[in-house]
């Protein structure tokens, strides 16, 4: 199989620029011509071996990185905008949105932030009546999508947090080193009968933690607390440097932070990574090694990505029972719909028809890569009779070839082409043509309507 040729002229430039050189600077430090620099930063000619080496000798980088980043995201995104039926004439090919994504990727996020407040305008307009009632009616990016969007370009890895929060946990355990902290600062904790999970008290300095919640929750929000008491100028560095387009944008995004930084001390870095490797990526032996929940081990594998010392690149996913996805990250090629629910093929919806079990499968999106998917539901109790149970499923998973690292492909038969089922993103980018489940009809694709016939669906896909 031919190699396939490396364009990251995107990378290039901004990795040029964060070291402040010129082009002439930059070329000499790699060892090519100034119009040969040139020419790799605007794409006219792949990276060559010799700039890579150079690169990793140089300035030490992890090269993995070249191949990586924003590019395929933005591809995905563009492509499920242009699936939106104001495009219907003036899509354009595929072609054309990769080379938009990796010669300028600004663009590419400036004509998403734009096709979003169309969005909004229209669905502003579809409740005028609410609409005109409001003095702070204005277009721009809700503060949850503007924060989803931010973890999403960052490979929902942020390096500066995860590090303090690997120094923080250093030989005690996570709830030691919590307590310590707390005390330290003369915050008593306090364990409550509380509807919530956390309440903090700052006039008094007492945190109140629910003994309803179970220890792997109460571990959370207690290490939480101390993110956000102990570690406050760390997150607000952190937040100037994301520059949110609003005070409740910033908000939610501290508490991610601050949730970032309570996984990442639970389940520190290099020791994570060492016994998911050790294991094989079992999630239930995980979990208790480490005090954590499944969702909070799943959630935590897909965040690996510190250069250097990479996990298995592995995609994370949590849906409720309608099918809307309330979290979502991926490492791998495989993209989540931005708008609507997820594809209904995928095992993770079935997974709230057998709780307690893992559910595996065999996946294969239309641009022919395989996965491995595991899926299990991840129900929350209440906590007392008649309270609420909130019930969801995740799913984790990864490209097949990693399967030699999980333990959940054992048995498994990925070398059979029928064993993979066929998964999509959303209906209106699948151009599957015979998909029994299939909600709309792929916008791509021409259809053909017989009323002396009836399938599967109303219509042919041509």
């Amino acid at each position: 199989m031919a190699q396939q040729k490396l364009y990251a002229g995107a990378k290039l430039r901004e990795m040029r620029t964060r070291l402040s050189l010129t082009q002439k600077e930059f070329a000499a430090k790699l060892g090519v011509s100034l119009p040969y620099l040139n020419q790799m930063e605007n794409n006219n000619r792949p990276v060559s071996t010799t700039v890579v080496l150079a690169l990793a000798q140089e300035f030490g980088l992890d090269v993995t990185e070249l191949s990586t980043g924003d590019s395929e995201r933005l591809v995905s995104d563009m492509r499920e905008v242009m699936a939106d039926p104001v495009f219907a004439r003036d899509a354009p090919p595929m072609a054309d949105l990769r080379l938009t994504a990796s010669n300028a990727p600004a663009l590419a996020r400036a004509f998403l932030t734009l096709h979003r407040a169309y969005r909004q305008t229209h669905e502003r307009l579809a409740s005028l009546d609410e609409a005109l009632g409001r003095e702070d009616a204005r277009i721009q990016a809700s503060p949850w999508e503007e924060v989803r969007d931010f973890f999403h370009y960052c490979d929902n890895y942020i390096d500066a947090v995860d590090r303090a929060a690997e120094h923080f946990a250093g030989r005690l355990d996570p709830r030691s080193a919590a307590v310590a902290a707390l005390e330290h600062a003369d915050i008593t904790v306090a364990w409550s009968d509380i509807d919530g999970l956390r309440s903090y008290d700052a006039a008094n300095k007492v945190l109140h933690l629910s003994n309803r919640a179970s220890p792997q929750t109460q571990l959370f929000q207690l290490l939480l607390q101390v993110a956000l008491l102990r570690q406050n100028d760390l997150l607000e560095a952190t937040l100037d440097f994301a520059r949110f387009q609003s005070d409740a944008a910033r908000s939610i995004a501290k508490i991610g932070l601050a949730n970032y930084f309570a996984g990442a001390a639970m389940m520190p870095y290099q020791a994570f990574l060492e016994a998911a490797q050790s294991c094989r990526h079992d999630l239930e032996l995980l979990s208790t090694r480490f005090g954590a929940s499944i969702e909070q081990v799943a959630h935590r594998l897909s965040t690996l990505q510190r250069p250097g010392a990479k996990g298995v690149p592995f995609f994370f996913v949590r849906v409720d029972q309608a099918g809307t996805i309330t979290k979502r990250h991926s490492a791998t090629r495989l993209q989540f719909a931005r708008f609507g629910g997820a594809c209904p093929l995928w095992n993770v919806h079935r997974a709230f028809e057998t709780p307690g079990r893992f559910l595996r499968q065999l996946a294969e999106t239309p641009d022919g890569v395989r996965y491995i998917s595991l899926a299990r539901d991840v129900s929350k109790p209440g906590g007392s009779f008649g309270s609420p149970v909130r019930r969801y499923a995740i799913a984790l998973g990864c490209e097949v070839r990693h399967a030699d690292a999980l333990v959940y492909a054992d048995g498994l038969d990925v070398s059979n082409d029928s064993a993979y089922e066929p998964i999509g993103i959303s209906c209106r980018i699948c151009e599957r043509p015979d998909c029994h489940q299939r909600s709309v009809p792929p916008l791509e694709r021409r259809l053909s309507i017989n009323t002396d016939q009836r399938g599967v669906l109303p219509y042919e896909v041509n």
